[in-house]
């Protein structure tokens, strides 16, 4: 799919046409993520700075499950 350059006011921007924002399943005001990779940039819904947050969150909370029980109380 083929994506033009548009002026909007002193910045660019692109619009996505209804079937790419249609198969990305977003809406406008979604937030979408940039992601470089070996083969170009992708882009996606999924963060994966916050993913790799959540992880270690996960991580901790399967840890120090005693500790957060307690704190709980």
């Amino acid at each position: 799919m083929k994506l033009k350059i548009t002026a909007i006011g002193n910045s660019a921007g692109v619009i996505l046409p209804k079937e790419l924002m249609a198969r990305l399943r977003v809406e406008k005001g979604d937030e979408l993520y940039a992601v470089e990779t070996p083969d170009g940039v992708r882009l996606t819904t999924y963060d994966p700075v916050f993913a790799a947050q959540m992880e270690v969150a996960e991580q901790i909370m399967r840890d120090r499950r005693d500790l957060l029980r307690k704190l709980a109380e």
